[in-house]
């Protein structure tokens, strides 16, 4: 069963180097305003430099009650280094450490994200007009990776659901699909046959609208890093990792199921669906049991939770679908 975390008020968001020495942060009050009405005094306000100070506005008087589910609530959140040192992203290459050693050359000023397909609101939207509405919150989440290793993150960033509402998908709109900016001049690894670039990634329009669907604009109260997919991305924490497109820059929505990257690269492998599911194997690895990052490499593993522990809140989702073949 995936355990309630405390709410926590944006105010109350921790640099890494005191969140372990403030009891009081993980007992925190309301996640501040993550439904506050749109064009209203909410605001967001990020700075360009990756990993500087995260400050937005938030009027108190728009906040509302939010709850976060999240089987990390007991455990150790990874440090900054960690979380930002050891990432998939093939954008800058395919080891673990490129995109900490790579994405420092990706310009994240000016940034505009395209809205498109069935809505009655679509458009390009300068970043800061386009994240403007929004008051922050912080959710730590367990991020389940597609390599059986997984992290517990303190994310900052606001419900899909909040944003997407804002562009008033019609009743075609079946799914959603993002799309990851394509810079070859400062994305090495775009110039690489390594995958179909852009990226793309996919949800079903209902997955997209679950509360625990969620945009990171930050992490530990700091802007996102480029290595962890600065300005904005995606995380879905009851799938695996590579659902969590990263620097977002086309969001359509679509009457038919989109395709995506590693689905197109190797669809025995990775399905459309990607939830995090330990009955079902990996061609070439179990995903029963998965290693933690920041414990000894030989310490013993963990099982795998069904959802990545969030089942109480998203496996209605799926009722009646063959997992082993939706996959």
């Amino acid at each position: 069963m995936a355990a309630r975390i405390p709410r926590i008020a944006p105010s109350e968001i921790t640099p890494p180097e005191a969140y372990f020495n403030r009891r009081a942060f993980l007992t925190g009050a309301l996640a501040a305003g993550a439904g506050a009405a749109l064009g209203r005094a909410a605001a967001a306000i990020v700075p360009a430099q990756s990993g500087a100070p995260l400050t937005y506005t938030i009027d108190a008087a728009e906040s509302v009650e939010a709850l976060v589910h999240a089987p990390g609530q007991n455990e150790k959140p990874n440090t900054w280094e960690q979380i930002t040192h050891y990432n998939n992203y093939y954008e800058f290459g395919t080891g673990k450490s490129d995109p900490a050693e790579y994405a420092g050359q990706l310009q994240t000023r000016p940034w505009n994200v395209i809205v498109d397909g069935e809505a009655e609101v679509t458009g390009n939207f300068p970043l800061e007009e386009f994240l403007n509405p929004y008051a922050l919150e912080e959710r730590i989440y367990r991020f389940r990776c597609v390599e059986a290793w997984s992290m517990v993150i303190p994310w900052v960033g606001f419900p899909l659901a909040t944003l997407l509402k804002r562009f008033k998908p019609t009743s075609r709109a079946k799914y959603v699909a993002f799309q990851t900016l394509y810079r070859p001049s400062q994305m090495p690894g775009q110039r690489l046959d390594i995958l179909q670039w852009p990226y793309r990634e996919g949800l079903r329009i209902d997955e997209a609208m679950n509360p625990l669907a969620f945009m990171v604009v930050g992490l530990y109260g700091r802007v996102l890093p480029n290595q962890s997919g600065a300005p904005l991305r995606l995380i879905v924490p009851w799938k695996y990792g590579f659902k969590g497109i990263k620097a977002i820059v086309r969001i359509t929505f679509t009457e038919n199921q989109p395709a995506t990257t590693w689905s197109q690269a190797a669809p025995d492998e990775y399905g459309f669906y990607a939830n995090v599911n330990p009955n079902v194997p990996h061609p070439r690895w179990s995903q029963a049991t998965e290693r933690r990052i920041g414990n000894p490499f030989f310490h013993e593993r963990q099982p795998t939770l069904m959802f990545n522990g969030y089942a109480n809140e998203v496996a209605s989702l799926y009722k009646g679908m063959d997992l082993h073949r939706y996959f």
